[in-house]
């Protein structure tokens, strides 16, 4: 099982301009040179294209506001006790038969 590796927003966009700087490259050969895989290299310069040249990532300073960081917090945490209400339901099904 391979781990999910996290890139900066600085390597993203360094990848994508890396991408441009260089068209006589294919896609595999850039992200073979960079150490990443070609679909997200193809996902980065999408993103790219369609915003204004930067490449979002993921993390605690990509929300709206204070609210909406709140709200995918507590989406979290409920899916995760939805989760372990299944498990605890599966159980009880299977102990009491």
């Amino acid at each position: 099982m391979s781990k999910k590796r996290i890139f900066t927003q600085e390597f993203k966009e360094d990848a994508v301009r890396y991408r441009k700087e260089h068209p006589e490259l294919s896609l595999q050969k850039v992200a073979s040179n960079l150490g990443i895989s070609m679909s997200a290299l193809r996902r980065w310069v999408s993103i790219a294209d369609k915003g204004n040249g930067t490449v979002e990532t993921r993390g605690s300073g990509n929300y709206a506001s204070e609210e909406a960081k709140e709200i995918a917090k507590l989406k979290r945490e409920l899916r995760d006790k939805e989760d372990a209400l299944e498990i605890l339901k599966k159980a009880i099904s299977i102990l009491g038969n």
